[in-house]
């Protein structure tokens, strides 16, 4: 069994540009009877609608982890060790049958049920946004109904005919099945058009280039409080200037300390789990993506660990 010690404390690492390939050089393991924090890669993208290659994300968030790894001692900016106290380990990545797309809701359900059961923390490397549908039903198993904090160009709300897989009507469909409250949930950084709202707070790109990541923030907690609350990112929210590695590029987004600045700033909130979606590395450019995908996890695991050494 792997001890508890063993997930804690900062492992003698390899050089950056070699050795193990795992989030923050965490130990990958299996056996997380002891972990608070599980990392595991959900490397799907066959229901995303322009650029393939989501499916490599989990890989490149991973290998760009790795200077922050040499950093976490004292993370910028909290100055929180995200080792100490929170035991964090990287399980690998989801097993996906590439010829039967209709087992991928129940592998990936099940996937993340075998990590919830052990009371950890889920924090999953996507893969396109129609993964967080299946970690949604996951979570809200374990949960009951969640908010959603969802960072995105796209609402991923359109049309859903209930069948489809399909990586932008996924939160239409959690609504309606009663996984998510949308009148507790919030949209950030949203750049394309919707006819309906379908009750979800939405915080579009150009309200938070007017009014700043501090004001977000104020009405994220506004909306959310202490909601049991899934916070999701999708890389596209960024604008391609700061993330081009990605398969639906939109003009007009946040840039990386916009975002950075939100994430940071959400601390004490009841966040019962998190992913990182849609990195397509194949149109990325000197790992801009990758490292502005790893940062944001980064930064949220940070979160939980101040969080953890407040409370001691």
């Amino acid at each position: 069994m792997t001890s508890r010690d063993e997930l804690l404390g900062h492992r003698e690492s390899s050089m950056t540009f070699a050795g193990e390939l795992s989030f923050l050089r965490r130990k990958v393991t299996q056996d997380i009877s002891n972990a608070d924090i599980v990392i595991s890669g959900i490397p799907f993208d066959s229901t995303t609608t322009n650029r393939p290659g989501a499916r490599f994300g989990p890989q490149a968030i991973r290998a760009a982890s790795v200077q922050l790894a040499e950093l976490a001692e004292h993370a910028f900016p909290s100055g929180a060790d995200l080792f100490a106290d929170l035991a964090i380990a990287d399980y690998g990545d989801c097993e996906l049958p590439s010829a039967y797309s209709t087992q991928v809701v129940d592998r990936i359900f099940n996937h993340a049920q075998a990590i919830l059961r052990h009371d950890a923390m889920m924090v999953s490397l996507g893969g396109d946004h129609f993964v967080t549908y299946p970690l949604l039903q996951a979570h809200a198993e374990k949960y009951g109904p969640l908010s959603l904090l969802h960072f995105d160009a796209h609402v991923d709300t359109w049309k859903d005919d209930g069948e489809q897989l399909d990586h932008g009507n996924m939160f239409l469909r959690a609504v309606k099945e009663g996984i998510i409250v949308p009148e507790k949930s919030v949209q950030v950084g949203i750049r394309s058009f919707s006819d309906d709202d379908y009750g979800f707070i939405v915080l579009d790109s150009p309200w938070v280039h007017e009014h700043g990541p501090d004001n977000v923030v104020t009405r994220i907690r506004e909306v959310i409080g202490d909601s049991p609350t899934y916070l999701t990112f999708d890389i596209d929210c960024l604008d391609p200037a700061f993330a081009p590695g990605t398969g639906t590029p939109v003009a007009g987004g946040l840039s990386s300390m916009q975002a950075l600045t939100i994430i940071r700033q959400l601390g004490n909130m009841n966040f019962i789990g998190m992913d990182l979606v849609e990195v397509a590395p194949a149109y990325d450019h000197a790992e801009i993506t990758a490292i502005a995908a790893a940062t944001i996890i980064h930064d949220f695991i940070a979160l939980m660990a101040k969080a953890s050494q407040d409370d001691l």
